[in-house]
């Protein structure tokens, strides 16, 4: 049976696309194709741009208490079919039913923090400033912003932006990961339904050659980007030479710091959660463990390396196993699954011990899966590139050290400092520990301190290049520019 061609969605109309080609989505736990998606040309940019650049003088008029109207719908309808948008987001990413129903609730709370925009939106105002004279500052909408979103949260991530600009009063245009398109096309059902006006947000679908488009796009204030570092100096380069805002957050390599005094069973079983949830494949997934100390080292290897083999790696759809907690799925695509496996074995090569390997493993029923099972590293010096590397997938590397300050050294020395957490009952080292570790976001005995949608997320050093870090009240302040007015009446004669 042909499968269906996913649609555009342009000036409030699905669009059939002006494809240079249409390629097959597949699910990664089976290989059955899901549907297909077009991979727009650069004309298809322009119309969505010129769409978004038409709507915005009259949304960015619009009174807020309005503007943030169709959100509360949107957030609604997305409650209503949380399920239904959580079974298409698995099925063509393959993390389990509970990792995208927590995605889900963060996308949907995204929403309802930015149904704070007349609050959040609100400027200052300094009364005599100088000489009868009034000071104010306040927050305007830009312009056209294109978002590029990843593959990994289809959902959430492109929620970090999509319900701000919206809420203060600019228009979009989105560029959905071609490998994860699904959950993005009902999204835009949703926001459609939601009466959201035409123009004011548009969908293209495509790849690298649109993304690109949008980013050079010259009515195009602004990008929001999440991918690889790589990518991501790329994005924030274009848009520095030609005058736009960005958002280009970055790779990561996320430690997990162990002290002595660790509670061990509650550390083991968080500590399996960060690494392979998602199946280690989100920016906020830790995958380096440090222990502090010969001895705490030897239990946690012993014991982390037991619970890693007691992983259950299965069709996160498979109705045996669908409401499992801790269920990882497959990797994306078989280049993935490749260059992790191509990773474990450069990490033998380099003399790191392989306490537990999860390459060729098979999985009942998924004979056509890019299925990587758990996998660990023992031995692991800082430099090797195992260490060095983002590998993305659920490949865990233990390093050993005498202390905190030396732990402490091993993450401010990585290029990457998205999020970094410790576990301890110790209140001075916690305390040192997060006011001292080179990370963006800092976990005390949580192993994915990933922010709740009122705090800003975003990392530093190579993991993020932008000023203005995603979400919550941080990211009104990209979305809008400071306008700052000084007024003087005169007496009248």
């Amino acid at each position: 049976m042909e499968k269906k061609v996913l649609f555009n969605y342009i000036d409030g109309r699905f669009v059939a696309a002006e494809a240079a080609s249409v390629e097959d989505v597949c699910n990664p736990s089976t290989g059955e194709v899901i549907s297909r998606v077009p991979y727009s040309v650069p004309a298809e940019i322009d119309c969505a741009v010129a769409a978004a650049r038409a709507a915005f003088p009259s949304w960015s008029r619009t009174p807020v208490s309005r503007r943030v109207k169709p959100l509360f719908d949107l957030a609604h309808e997305m409650h209503r079919r949380e399920e239904e948008l959580c079974r298409v987001l698995v099925r063509e990413m393959g993390k389990s039913l509970p990792d995208a129903r927590a995605e889900m609730k963060r996308a949907v709370e995204n929403v309802e923090a930015a149904c704070a925009m007349p609050l959040l939106q609100q400027g200052e105002k300094l009364v005599d400033c100088s000489a009868d004279m009034d000071g104010e500052v306040l927050r305007m909408p830009v312009g056209v912003f294109g978002i590029i979103a990843p593959f990994n949260f289809p959902a959430m991530v492109p929620f970090w932006f999509i319900p701000y600009a919206v809420a203060t009063g600019n228009t979009i245009v989105v560029k959905a990961s071609e490998l994860v398109p699904n959950t993005m096309q009902m999204l835009f059902e949703m926001m459609h339904a939601a009466g959201i006006p035409k123009g004011v947000v548009n969908l293209v679908n495509g790849d690298r050659v649109a993304a690109e488009a949008l980013i050079d796009h010259p009515d195009v204030a602004g990008i929001s980007f999440v991918g690889s570092t790589r990518v991501a100096a790329l994005v924030a380069e274009k848009c520095a030479k030609t005058h736009k805002r960005f958002q280009a957050l970055g790779s990561a390599k996320n430690h997990l710091v162990v002290m002595p005094d660790a509670k061990l069973d509650d550390v083991v079983r968080n500590m399996v959660t960060s690494c392979y949830g998602c199946a280690g494949q989100r920016c906020m997934a830790s995958s380096a463990i440090v222990t502090v100390g010969r001895e705490i080292h030897e239990q946690v290897v012993s014991r982390f390396v037991a619970a890693s083999r007691e992983v259950l790696a299965a069709d996160p759809l498979d109705p045996k196993h669908e409401n499992e907690g801790m269920l990882m799925g497959p990797v994306i695509s078989a280049k993935n699954k490749a260059f992790i496996e191509s990773m474990i074995q450069r990490g033998v090569e380099q003399g790191a011990t392989l306490a537990l390997d999860g390459r060729g493993l098979q999985v009942p029923g998924c004979a056509c899966g890019h299925f990587v099972g758990p996998t660990v590293f023992t031995d692991v010096k800082p430099g090797m590139d195992i260490h060095t590397t983002e590998i993305f997938g659920p490949v865990v590397v233990i390093l050993n050290v005498d202390t905190l300050d030396e732990a402490l050294k091993i993450i401010a020395d990585h290029q990457y400092g998205n999020g970094a957490s410790i576990y301890t009952q110790n209140g001075y080292w916690a305390r040192k520990f997060e006011l001292e570790a080179r990370a963006g976001m800092i976990g005390i005995n949580v192993g994915i301190p990933a922010p709740v949608a009122f705090l800003p997320f975003g990392g530093t050093k190579h993991s993020a290049y932008a000023d203005i870090k995603a979400q919550g009240r941080d990211v009104v302040r990209f979305f809008t520019e400071a306008k700052v007015i000084t007024r003087r009446f005169w007496k009248e004669d």
